[in-house]
């Protein structure tokens, strides 16, 4: 062991570190803020009371995403109930100059989605957001953090936070991934292998030949999920895919402040011997594509495989937890989730929407119909992807195969809007979150890929893409 090797996430944090407190946090500086609208007003109304101004309006960009509506031509006031969140985070907005992107704006989305999307998230930087899946960032190789609306009012009057530093993971992919097999499954397959608690107080950082092939927005989708296998952030270091991905966007560095910019994120990378607090290793050849049967993430297994029997797991409290899960998706040990029927087909969230998901999915659906009595949403996570794949046709394929094509927003993944899973109707989405409830009272969820969720839809049950795509 080198001891002055260091990981990626040690050298990000090193870098942005101001002051270590006698508690034992670290006051770090922050580069971007991104704002929503669920845990932004109460900050903004902590500022108005301390009387305190925004530090640096020009380092935080806001944006509405969970509770706006989706349906096509949606205005502020189409979801009754968001309308006073929504109001107060464009008044919040203007009156301190942060730039808001409204309904109106053609840069509006999910927070996790216009981030990358517009440069906001940039290599070796810190973003962070009153959302936990602020993670995403980390694709790029910068350090996305969620926080709580206490922070989120902190970051905005100092342009600071004061953290734990958290432990270091690493989880290490090698192998080609077999035909059919996504990002999603990926991240799935590891939450299942190591548990939601695996890297509870840990940074993860994803490696391996396997990553390094990887697209850009797959990155974005592993790191996503990291705070559900109990990490704090997970990252992915940057290379020339990542360099140029960023070039040319928005809010990215141009000119001579982007190639000394391109010089520093080329140095960023996990020194030879640096040490991690856990070291993990995954056979990617193995994975299959992945469909959750519980109420947690964990709770997942390969298409080809059955809902395992709660008395398999050694711990009594998993037992338990598995046992409560099946009895909330009424499903017994034993059963295959293959051949299971579905009422809704969601593909959407900051996980999976972006244009090469739309592109998956499209691949499947193209020259098929979706069963009957099944709903069938599509919701882009941008309203930009929205734009990059109607300019490919993809709306039309979905149209045509009978799925909804709406407009940006978190839609079905959070249902704090109209977008809701009747309770006791069986939903397989692309979401991140299978928990009870989640996409509405009583609703039932099953995790799985952009692709896994189009076969879904047209087969009417959950199904092998492989199989679906080979019919």
């Amino acid at each position: 062991m080198n001891k002055s090797a260091q990981s990626l996430f040690e050298k990000i944090w090193q870098f942005h570190l101001i002051k270590h407190f006698d508690d034992g946090r670290d006051l770090l500086f922050i580069d971007r803020h991104v704002l929503q609208e669920t845990t932004s007003a109460r900050a903004f109304e902590g500022l108005v009371r301390k009387k305190r101004p925004v530090r640096h309006p020009e380092l935080s960009v806001a944006t509405q995403d969970h509770i706006i509506s989706t349906e096509p031509g949606r205005t502020e006031t189409t979801n009754p109930q968001g309308r006073e969140l929504l109001t107060l985070m464009r008044e919040n907005a203007f009156a301190n100059r942060i730039r808001h992107f409204g309904v109106e704006d053609p840069r509006q989305g999910i927070v996790h989605v216009i981030g990358p999307e517009l440069g906001l998230a940039l290599p070796g930087a810190i973003l962070v957001c009153g959302d936990s899946h602020t993670s995403t960032a980390g694709g790029l190789g910068a350090l996305g953090i969620g926080i709580g609306t206490s922070e989120v009012e902190h970051v905005l009057a100092t342009q600071t936070l004061a953290l734990m530093k958290p432990k270091t993971m690493r989880i290490a992919f090698s192998g080609r991934l077999p035909a059919g097999v996504t990002a999603k499954d990926m991240i799935l397959h590891a939450i299942g292998k190591f548990g939601i608690a695996a890297g509870q107080g840990h940074a993860v950082e994803y490696a391996g030949d396997t990553i390094r092939a990887l697209p850009i927005e797959a990155r974005l989708t592993i790191c996503n999920m990291s705070i559900e296998i109990g990490a704090r952030l997970g990252l992915i270091a940057p290379d020339e895919a990542t360099i140029a991905y960023v070039t040319g966007r928005e809010y990215a560095p141009r000119g001579d402040v982007l190639e000394r910019a391109i010089a520093h994120w080329r140095r960023l990378a996990t020194d030879s011997g640096a040490n991690f607090d856990k070291d993990l290793v995954i056979d990617s050849t193995r994975i299959a594509p992945q469909v959750t049967w519980g109420t947690t993430q964990q709770d997942v297994v390969g298409i080809g495989e059955r809902v395992p029997d709660p008395a398999s797991f050694r711990d009594a409290a998993r037992r338990e937890m598995a046992t409560d899960s099946m009895r909330y998706m009424d499903l017994s040990p034993g059963m295959p989730l293959e051949g299971l029927p579905i009422d809704i087909a969601f593909i959407g969230s900051c996980t999976n929407a972006r244009l090469s998901d739309l592109e998956d999915a499209a691949a499947v659906a193209r020259g098929r119909k979706v069963a009957h009595g099944v709903r069938a949403m599509v919701v882009p996570g941008s309203m930009t992807v929205k734009r990059a794949a109607e300019a490919k046709g993809l709306h039309k394929v979905f149209q045509e195969a009978g799925f909804e094509w709406r407009d940006a927003g978190c839609s079905m993944c959070v249902s704090m809007n109209e977008d809701v899973v009747p309770p006791g109707s069986r939903c397989i989405a692309t979401s991140n979150r299978n928990f009870e409830n989640r996409q509405g009272p009583r609703s039932r969820t099953h995790l799985a890929s952009p692709a896994m969720v189009a076969a879904a839809a047209i087969a009417g049950k959950i199904s092998d893409v492989r199989k679906v795509m080979a019919s």
